[in-house]
């Protein structure tokens, strides 16, 4: 406050200084002096104080300039780091990539290997006649059809199809099956129906299964980058399940794709699940011991022990539509159909209602509480192309859900 009182009388002094010298005159020499005093006292002090804001002021400039090359500095290190994930996330989609090519050339290479194995064996059963080609797959006859089913291996003519399930009612794709077919030479496709009853009795079903497995976990790496939330399932045949030599090497590659594990699911018909034997049932659980979820299909009966499906390590059970709404019965169904979701869930089960056709099914599996539906009224099967995938990763139209009937 004092300081304040000096500074006001030093710059009032400063201003009437003019003044002051006229009167300087006419006072006494003591009261002169020491006015004069005074005044110098001023200047000394405003000076020191103009010297300590001067100061101040340079050292605040300082700071901010300290603060900002710090700022400067962690952006620099920022961007490096930035850089660094940059090229680092580069060189492991590259390095995934390889991985991808690698593995397509081992199984390309075993699946000739495989086809080479049986390719003489077929061509006797053939008769060694050349596989011709009729319009109509019904009419070949069935060493030549067995021809065809080789040279289409032995050819890499094995396409990807994928078919939708959906979750009820919202009707939002949440799996796709993958479903393998054969082409021949001039194009025809040979459906499961027709080479599975060929195929296996010469058999050719590891030679298929191969190929539709490494075509699931392309399929499943390229929706990865997509949609995370979309999980496949991959049909394996019993007579695979049952092969001591190829089987071991099936879970050595999935112990090196266990990264899927929450994407691939494995599919067996329930007959072969019911004719595994001990070996089939050890497969089973040392797949799932790895991570992967199991899933039953082409189901006859109902009258299962569904502890024991679930500590093998199946989690999905697909029954068709019309056993739910007309076949319990004859399905040996402990319950009905409206209790049958509960009994699943009470074992950990998640049920699946395939071949669902039209919209009074839907109506119908709505009041079993039934959660997923896959179906051609849902979309049928499709060769994998390019656009298929566009397709995958486009969301899916909203869809009103019917109402549950009362």
């Amino acid at each position: 406050m004092v300081r304040i009182l000096l500074i006001v009388i030093y710059v009032l002094a400063s201003a009437t200084i003019g003044s002051l010298a006229g009167i300087m005159q006419t006072l006494p020499i003591g009261i002169a002096s020491g006015f004069i005093s005074f005044l110098l006292l001023c200047q000394i002090d405003g000076a020191v104080l103009r010297r300590r804001f001067v100061r101040q002021q340079k050292k605040e400039i300082a700071g901010l300039k300290k603060s900002g090359a710090v700022v400067q500095k962690a952006l620099a290190e920022t961007q490096a780091r930035m850089d660094a994930v940059g090229k680092a996330m580069e060189a492991r989609s590259h390095a995934q990539n390889k991985k991808i090519v690698s593995e397509l050339q081992v199984l390309e290479s075993l699946m000739k290997e495989f086809a080479s194995k049986i390719s003489d064996k077929a061509r006797h059963e053939a008769g060694g006649r050349p596989a011709g080609v009729p319009a109509d797959l019904e009419s070949v006859a069935e060493p030549e059809l067995l021809e065809m089913i080789r040279a289409s291996l032995e050819e890499n003519r094995v396409d990807l199809y994928l078919q939708p399930t959906v979750s009820l009612p919202q009707r939002k794709v949440r799996f796709y099956e993958a479903l393998s077919r054969l082409r021949s030479e001039s194009g025809s496709v040979i459906m499961p129906a027709q080479y599975i009853k060929i195929a296996a009795p010469a058999g050719l079903m590891s030679v298929v299964d191969n190929l539709l497995l490494f075509r699931c976990v392309q399929i499943v790496r390229r929706l990865m980058n997509k949609n995370r939330g979309i999980g496949v399932f991959c049909n394996i045949s019993g007579d695979t399940l049952r092969d001591a030599e190829f089987f071991p090497q099936f879970l050595d590659y999935m112990q090196h794709n266990r990264d899927l594990a929450g994407q691939i699911v494995f599919e067996f018909a329930q007959d072969a699940v019911l004719r595994a034997g001990r070996s089939g049932e050890a497969n089973l659980k040392a797949l799932n011991a790895l991570g992967f979820a199991l899933s039953m299909d082409n189901i006859k009966t109902l009258a299962l022990d569904y502890s024991k499906l679930k500590n093998t390590g199946f989690s999905y059970l697909k029954v068709r539509a019309d056993m739910l709404t007309k076949g319990m019965n004859a399905a040996g169904a402990s319950v009905a159909a409206e209790d049958f979701k509960n009994l699943l869930s009470r074992h950990g089960l998640n049920l699946i209602a395939e071949r669902v056709e039209d919209e009074k099914t839907v109506v119908q599996l709505l009041d079993y509480a039934v959660d997923f539906a896959q179906g051609y009224l849902f979309g049928e099967p499709r060769a994998v192309r390019g656009e298929t995938i566009k397709e995958i990763d486009k969301p899916s139209a909203p869809v009103i859900p019917l109402r549950r009937s009362a």
